[in-house]
Order: structure tokens, then sequence, then C-alpha cells
């Protein structure tokens, strides 16, 4: 059957956006909605997104022309009597599409294929209120549908094998990149999406750090194009929680029951970007322009203490590249190593770094001279007396760092802070080996150290609050993006990221999709720069499955239990990238 001619219902935000990117590829669309009002605001979205498009220079004045003229507006469904394919985006309630697809079962010509955008109801429940459910498929789109090239093609059990052959022609007729996958909750990129959305709102809930602080350490630390809050807030936090709930009902998973904050802003009408109000405060409703964010804390005087001297305990990667920091910065660095040829070797790692600066023009050879003037190697921890903070950036090994802290504890000058760089270790426990805890502090660096802005400042108990003052003012001096987080397995980045990761093996291990389209939901669909199989093989699955038993151990929490595919590959020595071999093979 050839498609021609396409019906959309429901014309908000992504109604608007489906109508807009099928009419832009040369089909007749009828777009449906519920009032005139409704229908009017739907076309307005239309004019305003096209128009922005010729001002980009992505359309032309004629192309628009064209585009607005092939979508007839209209209120009455029996405009889609001759539609080949018609698409439901209203919102996210089962009742409302199973009456709008009842309507369509007694409207819409035989042929034609039946379609929700719905991004988490089951297609099955909707596809059984029709006489013809083997005409029912889910088409789901991601918002903003025009930009967005990844479509989830969702099949249920009695959908017709040509049907969905051809939404999936359809699809790539739209310039699309679309995946075939069963009728369960949240698809693909939802189902990993939202648990990972749901678990960044119980961190905030329980003040364990700040929505500032949440958001920035994803959007740094993982390189995501929005922090999780940010992200509720545009998606909407009544979307959210009714695609949470939905999950929940069907998967009885824990981690996906939505967080008792997200319902209680929702019935207080604060449902995000669009009504002005949900994690954040906007300058209007629908505006993306934030009000309510704090004063930059450089602002208030804190005493701090000065740090001019660095020392720098280890001699791998996260060791030179954290020297790298500090030297550039201009503060003295002592780079101490277990032999005077492995401190040698890390000071050569960082003047090959800077050198590599200077190349691409991020340095000029001044800058790169004073640095290493600035820097030295030693293999005597002792050397480490005179410094105003010992970081150390040694082996991710509890014995081995909490030995070193009781040296840097006897070695150093009373007042000097002791740093660790650890990801996912206790940092109260490297504090209680030492005599001063209330010095004692996390400094978790991102790799490469040099280039990622984040530095995660790990709080314990028993922390004093200048030495954090101190770090974090440090962190601003050197040029990076400091967030502040309390000392429990993962902090923010790792504890949110690795339970995500997990979920995609769990998704893999179930036979729901391959490891190749799951990495193209969350890149397509959600913009992430890897996708979670992507990721995990240049991590390392060893440290992936250490850092997720830590969570789990920490949190005890069903959910967290590593995947057992995950724990299979390392058991083989199936450890990704390093050896050539993870849930990819990379030999040759």
């Amino acid at each position: 059957m050839a498609i021609s001619r396409v019906g959309v219902i429901g014309l908000g935000t992504m109604g608007a956006g489906i109508a807009e990117v099928i009419a832009r590829n040369g089909y007749s669309v009828v777009a449906i909605e519920s009032s005139t009002s409704a229908l009017e605001h739907g076309r307005e979205m239309i004019e305003n997104s096209t128009q922005r498009a010729v001002k980009r220079g992505k359309l032309s004045e004629a192309d628009r022309a064209s585009l607005l003229d092939r979508i007839h507006f209209t209120t009455d469904y029996p405009a889609l009597s001759d539609a080949d394919l018609v698409i439901e985006a209203v919102s996210e309630s089962l009742e409302l599409k199973k009456s709008i697809f009842s309507q369509l079962d007694a409207i819409a010509p035989e042929h034609a294929i039946l379609a929700s955008n719905t991004s988490s109801l089951s297609v099955t429940d909707i596809a059984v209120a029709t006489t013809r459910p083997a005409n029912v498929v889910g088409i789901h789109f991601f918002n903003p549908a025009p930009v967005l090239s990844f479509v989830e093609i969702v099949r249920t059990v009695v959908t017709s094998q040509d049907v969905v052959d051809e939404a999936v022609a359809f699809a790539e007729s739209l310039g699309k990149q679309p995946v075939v996958i069963g009728d369960r909750a949240g698809f693909i990129a939802n189902a990993l999406l939202f648990g990972y959305l749901n678990h960044a709102v119980s961190m905030f809930e329980s003040s364990y750090a700040s929505r500032e602080d949440i958001d920035d350490a994803m959007r740094l630390g993982c390189g995501y194009p929005m922090g999780p809050l940010m992200l509720l807030d545009l998606i909407g936090l009544d979307t959210a929680y009714e695609i949470l709930d939905t999950m929940y009902k069907q998967g009885r998973d824990r981690l996906h029951a939505p967080s008792p904050i997200l319902k209680q802003l929702v019935t207080a009408g604060h449902r995000g970007r669009k009504t002005g109000r949900g994690f954040y405060a906007y300058e209007a409703p629908g505006s993306p322009v934030v009000v309510d964010l704090p004063v930059p804390e450089e602002a208030v005087e804190a005493p701090v203490r000065p740090v001019q001297s660095v020392g720098v305990v280890g001699s791998g990667t996260m060791a030179s590249g954290i020297a790298e920091v500090f030297a550039r910065a201009g503060k003295d660095v002592i780079l101490v190593a277990r032999s005077a040829a492995k401190a040698q070797q890390a000071v050569a790692a960082v003047q090959r770094s800077l050198d590599k600066a200077v190349e691409k023009g991020a340095l000029d050879a001044e800058g790169r001279d004073a640095a290493l003037e600035r820097l030295r190697g030693s293999a005597s921890l002792a050397e480490l007396s005179y410094v105003d903070l010992a970081i150390e950036a040694v082996v991710e090994d509890l014995a081995v760092k909490k030995a070193l802290f009781v040296e840097l504890d006897r070695i150093c000058k009373p007042g000097a802070m002791l740093a660790t760089t650890t990801s996912s270790l206790p940092v109260i426990d490297l504090a209680v080996a030492t005599a001063r805890p209330g010095d004692v502090v996390g400094l978790h660096f991102f790799n490469p150290a040099a280039r990622m802005q984040l530095v995660e400042v790990v709080r314990t108990v028993s922390t004093d609050d200048e030495v954090v003052d101190s770090a974090v003012h440090l962190c601003r001096e050197v040029g990076k993006h400091p967030v502040t987080c309390g000392d429990r397995a993962g902090f923010i980045v790792n504890a949110l990221l690795f339970p995500y990761l997990n979920d995609g093996v769990k998704m893999l291990e179930a036979n729901y999709a391959t490891a190749d389209n799951i990495d193209l939901a969350m890149k397509k669909g959600c913009g992430y720069p890897m996708g979670p199989f992507e990721l995990l093989d240049v991590v390392g699955l060893d440290v992936s499955l250490a850092i997720q038993r830590t969570l789990y151990l920490e949190f005890r929490e069903p959910g967290f239990a590593p995947a057992p595919r995950l724990e299979h590959l390392v058991t083989a020595g199936y450890l990704g990238r390093k050896t050539g071999r993870g849930f990819r093979d990379y030999a040759g």
C-alpha cells in the first residue's frame, strides 16, 4: 500500500512536530484537534517552527509555503475517511486513546494503518479498542520530531507484518532511523531514560545534592545535553509521572515507582516549563529562561585555606592529569610515585599532554614551559611534608588507600588538606585512618582530568565546612566546575550513570533489543554522546562491575544487582576495548 494521506490527531508539542515533519516530506496531512482554540494553537506552533527553520536556512520560503499548504487543519474526524495512515499524539491517557481509536475504527478506510505515538502505554490495550488490531502499531517519535531522527516502531502480538513493514518504510521516508520492538512499557529509550530520571529526583528529594549540582554533574561528567531535572521540566512533570506510573504498574520495578515529589509538584500545578514552574521556576509558561538560579557562591565571602603547593600521589593517567591541571593553573606540584622511574614516566606524560595542547593552540609555549617548571617528580612521600594539599590517585583498593592516608597524616603539615580521587569507595573510611578526619575531602576528577570540567567535592560527616569551602574555591581557581555531595557510593555521576548502564544490560539479556538498537535509541532518541554498550566497553566491564557491586552493597536495592551478563563477560576476561572484546568484538 502506498501511503499518501496521513492524519495526525493531537497538535500539542509532539503532534505539531509530527505533522510538520510529515508535511515537510511531501505527504498530505489532516491535522485534528478537539477544539478550535487548540487547533489554532497547533497551527501557530507549526507556523512558528517552520519560520524558525527559514531563518536558520533549513527551509526556503517557497518550501515553507508548500509545507503549510499540505496541512489541512480541522476538528472534524470524518476528514480522516480517506487517510492511509493515522497517527494519534494526544496526552498519555489510555481511556482517551482507546476512545479515539474506537472512533477511527468507524471512520478510517479498511486499509488504513492506525498508529499511536504513545511513549509508555500498551499499544495492545489501545489496539483492542478496534475491530482491526492487526492494523494497529506504535510509531513513537521523539521530541522535537522535526529534528530527532530516531523512531520506535512498536509491534503487538497481533500486528500484521505488512503493517510493521509499511510503518518502517514510512519512517525511513521521513529521514528517520526506525527500530522495531515489542510492546512493553517504556519501549527502549524511555524504559532506560525514566529510571535514571526518577533516580535523580530521589537524589534531589533526599537533599543529597542540589538540583543545580545534579544537573551540572550529568551534563559535564557524562556529556548529556541536559541535566535530569531540567529535562523533566522540559518533558513535563505530569507526563513523566504518567510514564513512570505506567512502567511501574506493568513491571513492578520499584525503581520506576514515581518519587513522591513528582506527584506533589503535579498536584500543585507545577508541571515544568509549560506552566512556568517545576523543579525550576521560569520567566513565563513555555519559556526556557530560568529565573530562580542561586547567587554564585564566588560572591559569598568565606574563609578558605590558601593552596599554593600540591602533592599528587600516583603515576597513572589520572595522577598525571591532575598534576597537569594544577601546574597549568600556577600551583607548585610534586608528583610522587612508587619509584623514581615511575615518577619520571608520569612527568613525561604531563609533558606530552602539554606539547599536544601547544600543537592544538590551546596553550602557548611559554605556558607549557612555566607549567613544567612548577612540576617535579619524586619517589619519596616525605617530600609532601610542606604541601598545602595532598591528593591520592592510586589504585581503587581500600586497603592500599587507607595505608597511604596513614602515611600522609604522619608526613603532611598541620592544616594541610588530604584528598582522595576515589570514584566509589567511602571517603570516611580514609578519613578515620587519620588523626585529622576534618581535613579529609573527596576530589573526584573525571578522565581525562586536563579536559573534563567537572569535579565532585565529597564531604564526609567529619569534613570541616572550611575544608569543603576551600576545595570548592580551589576547583574554581584552577578552572574546574565543582559540585558538592555527601559521602555515599557513586557520589552523583556514578550513582546515576551505572544503574542506567546496568538496566541496558538487563534489556539485552531479556532479548528485547540488540546492543546496536539500544545504543542507537539512546544516542538518537536522547542525544547521549555514547550508547550504554559503547560506554561500558570504553570504561571497562571490570571497572563497571566493581562500581555496580559497590552501589548494590551500599543501597541494598535489588534493582542495582549487577546484571548476570555483565558478570559473565568479566569472568570470561572480556573487559571491553582494552582486551579487544566486551559487548562488541574489537579484534583486528
